[in-house]
């Protein structure tokens, strides 16, 4: 066998030598493995149609040049082959050379998924036990000529024949043809209500689906119990989820239905099968419930509301020249409007209505506003402050308004001196003036405000803080002059009857009488030593004086009558006695005047 092959090989090389490229193609044809398929079979003399020598990538692009179908799916990632995940040649699934009647495309039927394809099975599809691969792949026919619409497979199960048009999908799923997805919405009459309930045939009988009535009355014109009087706009009032609930909307008419309206039913007002007759103003209705009796008018939307009679609108600020205020918005308005409105006139001062709640009885003129609210006849508006020349402080604030109001208010001068109306309650009885403020605060007669130490030049210290006025003050305050010494008050208090004088000071202070300082060494010329430092100011100052206490310094002036000497010696006793006795010599004396020892 050996032997035969290198002959034959041999005599190629012989045939291959001579025959050049002519040569070649015999060659590859004597060495192919075997025939192609049928559809290859033109090409199968010229194997460059297929391969490329010496570059086996290049064979998918030779394949592709072909199937141009397939290279258009790879390029649009599309179908089978554009979803294959990795790529792969066309040599790993489809081999060739096994004859003419080869498979060179074979598929498992249990485990293709069909997903990779522009057509995923689902529902009944996708039950292999319902639908066999060779129900919708027919032979000789290829996987992408497969027709992919509903129509194309189940034409002869369309029960509508084709009125319904050919895109299945729209209403049936691949579930089961019972199994109806359609949505009404995406059509020009989306169902509502109770037509979600009523069978398609109810409105396409006869499977017509072009020109059904959309409009109400095209199929409830037996229903409507206005017999057409109404026109045939029945979704002006009803809706689809049932007749006898109208949703009119009346607020779109010239009466809108506002408060209780809204509820009140149809018939009510609409006493017939029309709506064009029906009174527009409320006494056409309300004409029986009009408390007023007619005296107010007709219009009564002028001041009730629809909520309820009781509900008044009226706003009296904007409609009149008078607002209501205060306790003025509670009263009823028969309080005021006591006869027909729109003819008698009505007051607006309030004098007019409040002439018996006037408790100054006149007095205090009629226009109560400068000084009452509306809120309250207590709260008072007039401000004494700001619209008067006399402001009220303390006490004056809690007084009423007739205490110093006594006569008429705007014609009788009011006194605005305190003595003007505290005349009576001054206990100074005149003589300290009618000005009263000087002294006195507003806040009590007790409090007084009047500084001595910084209104006068004599202030007071001691126990001149807690005299009384009157003690010292016993004229008329500002005619009669007031002493300033002590002596002009405290004469009476003298125990020394002016034999120390009138200037108390010198040795009393404003403390305590019985406190006195005055010392006779340091302030007058004559020291007191000895004996002298056991007397009394009276043993000395026995002789009345004015206002100075006048002394002679000698010792004779008080001690004549001790002289023994009889004035022989002369009156300066100091020179030989001293003042612890007169028996003691001063040291040095010889007891003989002029003579020293």
């Amino acid at each position: 066998m050996i032997t035969v092959a290198r002959h034959a090989l041999f005599a190629l090389c012989l045939v291959g030598v001579g025959g050049g490229a002519a040569w070649a193609d015999s060659l590859e044809t004597a060495l192919m493995p075997g025939p192609v398929i049928e559809g290859h079979a033109k090409w199968e003399e010229t194997c460059t149609a297929c391969h490329k020598r010496f570059d086996k990538a290049a064979q998918t692009t030779l394949c592709l040049d072909c199937h141009k179908a397939i290279r258009d799916d790879l390029q649009r990632k599309r179908r089978f082959h554009g979803r294959l995940q990795p790529p792969r040649a066309c040599r790993d699934c489809h081999t060739e050379h096994q004859g003419r009647t080869a498979t060179i495309a074979p598929l498992n039927d249990q485990t293709f998924d069909h997903a990779q394809t522009d057509f995923a099975l689902r529902g009944a599809h996708a039950d292999p036990r319902k639908v066999e691969c060779k129900a919708c792949h027919q032979p000789r026919t290829k996987f992408r000529e497969t027709p992919s619409t509903c129509h194309d497979c189940h034409k002869k199960d369309d029960r509508h024949r084709g009125r319904a048009g050919t895109a299945c999908a729209n209403c049936h799923t691949e579930q089961t043809w019972n199994d109806i997805r359609f949505d009404h919405g995406t059509t020009h009459y989306p169902l509502t209500g109770k037509h979600r309930d009523v069978a398609c045939r109810a409105c396409h009988a006869n499977d017509r689906f072009q020109g059904v009535p959309t409009d109400c009355y095209g199929c409830h014109k037996k229903d409507d119990p206005h017999r057409g009087q109404e026109g045939p706009r029945c979704a002006d009032c009803h809706d689809t989820p049932s007749w006898k609930h109208a949703r009119f909307d009346h607020n779109t008419s010239r009466f809108p239905l506002l408060g209780k309206h809204a509820k009140v039913d149809c018939k009510s007002c609409h006493a017939t099968p029309t709506f064009k007759n029906a009174p527009m103003n409320c006494l056409g209705c309300h004409k029986k419930d009009d408390a007023h009796k007619g005296s107010y008018g007709e219009r009564c939307e002028t001041c009730h509301g629809a909520t309820g009679w009781k509900t008044i609108i009226f706003d009296h600020e904007l409609a009149t020249k008078y607002p209501l205020r205060g306790k003025h918005l509670s009263a009823p308005c028969a309080s005021c409007h006591k006869g027909n409105l729109y003819t008698d006139a009505t007051p607006t001062d309030c004098y007019a209505c409040h002439r018996t709640d006037d408790r100054h009885k006149g007095r205090f003129n009629s226009r109560c506003e400068r000084c009452h609210t509306e809120r309250d006849w207590k709260t008072l508006l007039f401000d004494h402050d700001r619209d008067t020349a006399y402001s009220l402080k303390d006490s004056h604030r809690r007084v009423k308004c007739g205490q110093c109001h006594t006569g008429v208010l705007y014609q009788d001068t009011t006194p605005t001196t305190c003595h003007g109306c505290h005349a009576k309650d001054d206990n100074h009885e005149g003589r300290f003036s009618d000005a009263c403020e000087r002294c006195h605060a507003v806040r009590n007669w007790k409090t007084l405000h009047f500084d001595h130490d910084r209104h006068t030049a004599y202030p007071l210290l001691g126990k001149h803080r807690t005299a009384t006025c009157r003690s010292c003050h016993r004229g008329i305050l500002y005619k009669d002059k007031t002493p300033l010494d002590c002596y002009a008050c405290h004469k009476s208090d003298d125990i020394h009857r002016r034999t120390l004088g009138s200037r108390c000071e010198q040795c009393h202070n404003s403390r305590d009488w019985k406190l006195w300082d005055f010392n006779h060494d340091t302030r007058t010329a004559f020291k007191l030593d000895g004996a002298h430092k056991r007397l009394g100011c009276r043993d000395c100052h026995t002789a009345t004086m004015d206002e100075r206490v006048v002394a002679s310094p000698t010792c004779v002036a008080c001690h004549k009558k001790d002289d023994a000497h009889e004035n022989r010696f002369g009156p300066h006793c100091d020179r030989c006695h001293d003042t612890s006795t007169w028996h003691s010599l001063n040291p040095g004396s010889s007891g003989v005047p002029g003579v020293r020892r």
